[in-house]
């Protein structure tokens, strides 16, 4: 199951990207100008298949994630329940409130989103979902 969270919101400025534990920033980049593959531990092997082939189709930067429930973000999405059942799920997300200013804000509008890259992600899950 590869549920689409939050595709379309990107940042270029350096520090742009938060994370729910600080020392992620070590591992992670500080700019938010990449997509974000996040599922269990039992999802590993699929997320990073999904993520391979996501790559090999377009030029847009992705991350993956696979960590317990502990961390903040990790179920936020309906992929959690497909994979409390079994089955190898992910969710493909912008970090939403991790990175974007305008989530559930007046300003979160269309103009604030990037359409050139959310249509990256489409093109790259159309990819490696076939």
């Amino acid at each position: 199951m590869i549920c689409l969270e939050m595709i379309g919101h990107f940042r270029d400025e350096m520090d742009s990207q938060r994370y729910p534990f600080p020392l992620m920033s070590f591992k992670y980049p500080a700019t938010g100008n990449y997509i974000a593959m996040v599922g269990n531990m039992k999802s590993r092997i699929f997320t990073q298949e999904i993520a391979k082939k996501f790559k090999n189709a377009v030029d847009l930067p992705v991350v993956t994630l696979n960590a317990p429930s502990l961390v903040i973000g990790i179920d936020f999405s309906d992929h959690w329940a497909f994979a409390r059942f079994g089955y190898r799920a992910l969710m493909v997300t912008d970090t939403a409130f991790y990175r974007n200013p305008h989530y559930h804000e007046p300003t979160d509008l269309p103009e604030t989103l990037d359409y050139a890259r959310m249509t990256k992600v489409v093109d790259g899950l159309a990819a490696a979902a076939s």
